[in-house]
């Protein structure tokens, strides 16, 4: 299994928009069909609301990928 870790810059991020950033698909809409027919998991749960926010502390996981998300660093 691929571990992938990706860094918040604010306190979420929409799941369609984090496959697109993380190389899982080519573009949001993509990402969002990837949700619609089930194929992603939030945190061992499959999820299929497209624009569900990501939150430091969760993992995503599409097929043998899993990425972790961790806060953004404080000053």
């Amino acid at each position: 299994m691929q571990q992938l870790e990706f860094e918040l810059t604010d306190d979420f991020i929409e799941l369609n928009n984090l496959l697109k950033i993380m190389g899982l698909c080519q573009s949001g809409g993509a990402g969002k069909m990837l949700v619609a027919q089930g194929n992603v998991k939030v945190n061992g749960q499959r999820e299929l609301r497209k624009t569900c926010k990501i939150r430091a502390g969760q993992t995503v996981s599409l097929g043998d990928v899993r990425i972790s998300v961790v806060g953004k660093p404080t000053s």
